[in-house]
């Protein structure tokens, strides 16, 4: 199959309005829709195919409350790096949805997978982690394109979250995803608009 220039332009406008979104309606999400993110994911790459990504999509009042939990005692020791005004800046943001998102998505690699026997990653057992990581931004391309926003809440202590799971021992969080309409949209990054970072070009050159 040969695609054209309208293939094209409209992932450009994906990528371009792909935000890491913290602002969320209440809204439920559709299960159709949601199935349909989740068929995304089998689209992504794998090294080996051993498809490592385990997915629970967290309904338990008592599962989300320790993972809000879990965010605000690791939000506020990670604010203990920052002096004057960068920590007031730091604090002022909402670097979570995880109160106001319909959907809590926790994500997994699964370090030790039967599937693709080994291949790939000898050298480089990180390419299952990475793996993981190409599922979650297939999901986060295909939920834009629905209209739907993802949040990544990195800063969590994995360890409480492993433990709160009860997950198999092979299994390492690789993300916490908050999924569901956004109060706002923007092609600006949150982080930048709030004065944090601007965003950079990537860097790239011939050697």
């Amino acid at each position: 199959m040969q695609l054209g220039q309208h293939h094209r332009d409209a992932l450009s406008d994906v990528l371009a309005w792909r935000r890491d979104v913290r602002h969320f309606k209440s809204d439920p999400i559709a299960p159709e829709i949601l199935a349909r993110l989740r068929k995304a994911m089998d689209f992504a790459p794998a090294v080996g195919n051993a498809r490592p990504w385990c997915v629970l999509q967290v309904e338990d009042v008592g599962l989300r409350a320790k993972m809000i939990a879990n965010f605000e005692s690791a939000n506020e020791a990670a604010s203990a790096i920052y002096d004057n005004e960068k920590a007031a800046k730091y604090r002022a943001m909402k670097l979570s949805g995880m109160v106001d998102a319909p959907v809590h998505l926790a994500v997994w690699t699964d370090n030790d997978p039967q599937e693709g026997a080994g291949l790939g990653r000898q050298t480089m057992p990180e390419m299952l982690a990475y793996s993981t990581v190409t599922a979650i931004h297939t999901l986060w391309l295909a939920a834009r394109a629905e209209n739907i926003g993802v949040g990544w809440v990195s800063i969590l202590d994995p360890v409480t979250a492993k433990t709160a799971f009860d997950v198999p021992d092979s299994w390492q969080l690789t993300a916490y995803l908050c999924v569901g309409y956004p109060a706002e949209t923007s092609d600006t990054p949150l982080l930048h608009r709030n004065g944090w970072q601007e965003n950079t070009e990537t860097h790239w050159e011939i050697v």
